[in-house]
């Protein structure tokens, strides 16, 4: 009968030690894009709860100008700086931010006047 070969069985690679100060740090004020384009979600969103059926348009606008926000800014910003904002490559992320930003605009544009 034949043997089959065990498999070698090395030990588990460690991780060099990194000291606590030579990990990298993200930029002072990285999140403050991110936290700017959550801060006027929140407040759009908030704005046509509280006003109903009343305030739908300007808060569809408000949250188109929050997509706009961020595309402008994950467009501008180098990758460190960008913060929650750069979750894929910067293409896709813009494109995502203003499709959504348009999409929102002409759902405001069209909302009737109430």
């Amino acid at each position: 009968m034949l043997r089959r070969a065990e498999p070698s069985r090395r030990p588990p690679r460690r991780r060099a030690a990194v000291p606590h100060a030579a990990r990298a740090k993200p930029p002072r004020g990285a999140q403050i894009p991110y936290l700017l384009v959550l801060a006027v979600t929140i407040g759009a969103l908030a704005w046509m709860w509280q006003g109903g059926i009343q305030r739908a348009k300007e808060g569809t606008l408000a949250l188109a100008a929050a997509m706009f926000i961020g595309a402008l800014a994950r467009t501008v910003l180098p990758e460190s700086r960008a913060g929650l904002l750069a979750s894929r490559r910067r293409p896709v992320d813009v494109v995502s931010l203003a499709a959504l930003g348009v999409g929102l605009l002409v759902v405001g544009l069209v909302l009737p006047q109430s």
